[in-house]
């Protein structure tokens, strides 16, 4: 009776010590997790939650606030994110917090941290979503790595290629480089250049030394360039010549007047030449002429028939007869 009992006693301990403990990890998870403090509902739409899971923590300003509720996938490239946070610590997370995913360390779980905001707005209410900033995750970046050192790799193998050819004398570097004939001739150009300095030098030296003896007072150059009264014919001369210039400007510009005169539609020369009613009226006046012409002709060749003038150019008949036979003996 007495081995039951304690045996019994045991088995009881061991089973109220379970327990507690069971209760207790329960209580510790719980905490930990949120679930017996009271709680609202915060909402944020990402791109790409880069391996989020549920309930990983939520932090502001890098304390834990809350744990991940839901993750939901609305549509192509919009996942929206469910985070439960403490009611108490909400009070502090304004309307203009942006929300991000980090890594809990260099190798730990992911976790949504939430940033304060820059401007002072009120605090926000359980439904509100966010705004959110997607970071460059480690398979982004691996991948900018990997292009990067593809193109470095090809970067070094052209290089390695230019280098070569310059080594084997190849194009205009390698010439130089290599070429020991353009060498020498490059040499003799810096020399012929040298020397052509030294001649310019000597030049310069000697026109020198030549201006240096000229006699200012006696010589042409010194005439010209001393005696005042040579000054003031030269001058004269420029100035007649401004005046002929002027001059010729001048009867240029009347040029340019009566050109522009004829041209106006109240000069003779304009109307004779631009006119196109005038050359109408003339043609009339000709055709009004031309048919007086023949009116008159035919009146003179009625009088010829007439009784009364008939006399008359016979006569001028007769004498024009009797002129033509003088003539013609």
């Amino acid at each position: 009776m007495k081995k039951s009992a304690s045996h019994k006693t045991r088995v009881g301990f061991f089973v109220v010590l379970g327990t507690l403990i069971l209760v207790a990890a329960l209580y510790f998870i719980g905490n930990r997790q949120h679930i017996f403090s009271k709680n609202m509902q915060v909402f944020a739409v990402f791109q790409n939650v880069n391996g989020l899971q549920l309930g990983n923590n939520v932090r502001y300003s890098g304390i834990n606030v809350g744990t991940v509720a839901a993750i939901e996938m609305v549509g192509e490239a919009t996942i929206v994110v469910q985070m439960m946070v403490e009611e108490k610590t909400g009070a502090f997370i304004k309307k203009d917090a942006i929300a991000t995913i980090g890594s809990d360390g260099l190798v730990g779980s992911m976790v949504v941290n939430i940033l304060p905001g820059n401007e002072n707005r009120f605090a926000i209410t359980s439904g509100d979503t966010i705004p959110t900033y997607s970071k460059i995750g480690a398979d982004d970046m691996l991948s900018t790595l990997n292009v990067t050192n593809e193109n470095a790799a090809l970067l070094t193998a052209d290089l390695l290629k230019i280098t070569n050819k310059i080594l084997e004398g190849e194009g205009t570097l390698g010439a130089l480089i290599a070429d020991t004939t353009l060498t020498q001739n490059i040499h003799a150009s810096l020399e012929n250049l040298k020397n052509t300095t030294q001649g310019a030098n000597t030049l310069i030296n000697s026109l020198h030394e030549k201006l240096s003896k000229i006699n200012m007072e006696k010589s042409a150059a010194g005439v010209l360039l001393n005696d005042t009264v040579t000054g003031n014919k030269m001058q004269r001369m420029v100035s007649n010549l401004e005046k002929s210039s002027r001059t010729v400007s001048e009867t240029m510009g009347q040029l340019e007047g009566m050109v522009a005169e004829i041209n106006t539609k109240k000069s003779t020369f304009n109307y004779l030449t631009q006119d196109e009613a005038l050359p109408k009226t003339i043609d009339s006046t000709m055709q009004q002429i031309k048919e007086a012409s023949q009116k008159l002709n035919e009146n003179m060749e009625a009088l010829k028939h007439n009784f009364l003038f008939r006399g008359y150019f016979r006569k001028l008949e007769r004498q024009a007869k009797r002129q033509e036979k003088a003539a013609n003996q």
